[in-house]
């Protein structure tokens, strides 16, 4: 390959001249202001023509997505998010359009007169338009890769996804009993690798998107979670992280963690602030414990339910509770919802896997008002009453208590039977596959099996 700088010293010759081969490609890299030769030239404008034809057709093929690519059935994306994601690509897609005649127009001006400031004129105007190019493709593709996965094997049980988060939106603002309409955009899920669900929420700028804000809530799900539907209790943990934020809750409750458990539990301040710090997370489990029953223990037992150094280990400063500490606060909700027996065994259950606690995982002060700060935590974010919540408090904004348990129940043994398991809130079917499975009622495969076909069927 030619280096792209000339040498500093020419090799040296003996009659003090550089050698013959040399001397000639010095000469041809300096003759550039020359005539140029007619075959030259047509190679020079077939280059410059063809740089504009690049990039309009580049900006272009990043074109509006239509909703029957993405297939018709149910699990295709809704033409609301389509639509939306249409409606924000057409931006940056119209500029470019725009931008690539601003290149076409410096390429013809070089084929008039091929002069030095011409031809790097060009350039320039080439080198931006393509960079935003790529900018757009890399969002593009993002929403591509997304919407295709529905044409998947992925695309039944992405869609069950959805159906359950949809049922927690539906069950939350009916139960607001106010005029607040549910957002026009609800949560859309995908698939992706990892280790647990996540979740982007709605105007939270995203990497992928080049740091423009989320459209709309993005649940993410690993794949080994969509094979296991006892675990998607955490789905619910993560449509209610964004209930909160549309809810406009995240503002309110730090504060009033923070006033109840130094005033009315007399909590030191520096023990308060890391509750307080706690809030989204617990609020998060508190919600998906109402909404979709025992099961989110359960499943949160699955998660954190880890070595002892992993779940011991607490951090003044992580915005999760320790994992030790943070099922014993929902099992504090448990009880609260008038399960106590169920509370009090699985409690014992949890402390049977970890069964010492020292200075050195906790620090004592903490843990000493651990359960007197708990319970007041807990009061306050499901039993207190907010304007978000429509004046009501989260228990009376989404009630659970015996009679839905039952019916997990009654819904786990038909879904172990693959029958229809009648009118059962769909947000409940993740507790009534994780009954099927604790009581044995069918294999894994048929429970998975019958939950899908089930859920895409209503």
């Amino acid at each position: 390959m030619a280096p792209s700088t000339l040498p500093t010293q020419l090799p040296a010759a003996t009659n003090g001249t550089a050698p013959p081969a040399v001397a000639k490609s010095v000469a041809g890299s300096t003759n550039l202001q020359g005539a140029a030769t007619p075959n030259e030239q047509r190679l020079l404008n077939n280059w410059l023509n063809i740089q504009s034809i690049n990039l309009c057709r580049q900006a272009k093929a990043l074109r509006p997505f239509t909703k029957e690519e993405f297939g018709t059935g149910a699990a295709a994306p809704s033409a609301g998010h389509i639509d939306a994601v249409n409606r924000f690509i057409d931006k940056f897609r119209l500029q470019l359009i725009e931008k690539s005649r601003w290149v076409d127009a410096a390429a013809q001006a070089a084929q008039r007169e091929p002069t030095s400031d011409r031809l790097h004129l060009l350039l320039e105007r080439k080198q931006k338009v393509s960079d935003q190019v790529l900018y757009l493709e890399g969002i593009w593709d993002f929403y591509f890769d997304m919407f295709v996965q529905r044409l998947s094997g992925f695309g039944e049980r992405l869609r069950a996804i959805d159906r359950i988060a949809i049922g927690c939106y539906e069950k939350v603002y009916v139960g607001l009993g106010t005029a607040k309409p549910t957002p026009s955009l609800l949560p859309f899920s995908y698939a992706d690798s990892g280790f647990s669900p996540y979740t982007i929420r709605r105007n939270v700028p995203m990497q992928k998107l080049r740091h423009n804000p989320n459209l709309f809530p993005l649940i993410v799900i690993p794949q080994h979670r969509l094979d296991n539907v006892w675990a998607l209790s955490s789905v619910l943990h993560e449509v209610s992280h964004n209930l909160q934020a549309d809810l406009g809750l995240w503002e309110v409750m730090p504060a009033q963690i923070y006033q109840r458990l130094t005033t009315e539990g007399k909590i030191p301040p520096d023990i308060a602030k890391v509750w307080a710090q706690w809030h989204k997370e617990m609020m998060a489990d508190m919600f998906a414990l109402v909404l979709g029953g025992p099961a989110a223990v359960e499943s949160l037992m699955d998660v954190v339910g880890r070595s002892p150094a992993s779940t011991l280990a607490f951090s003044p400063m992580s915005a999760h509770p320790t994992p030790y500490l943070r099922v014993l606060i929902n099992l504090i909700l448990l009880k609260r919802l008038g399960f106590q027996q169920m509370a009090t065994d699985l409690t014992r259950v949890w402390q049977r896997l970890y069964p010492r606690v020292s200075a050195t995982d906790i620090p004592p002060p903490f843990m000493k008002t651990f359960y007197p700060a708990a319970e007041l935590a807990v009061d306050t974010m499901v039993f207190q009453p907010y304007p978000q919540f429509g004046n009501k408090s989260m228990a009376q904004v989404v009630d659970f208590g015996p009679a839905q348990l039952d019916l997990i129940q009654q819904a786990g043994r038909r879904l172990a039977k693959g029958e229809d398991p009648g009118t059962i809130p769909v947000r409940l079917m993740i507790s009534a596959a994780r009954f099927a499975l604790d009581c044995r009622l069918a294999k894994p495969q048929t429970i998975t099996d019958n939950f899908y076909r089930i859920l895409g069927n209503r």
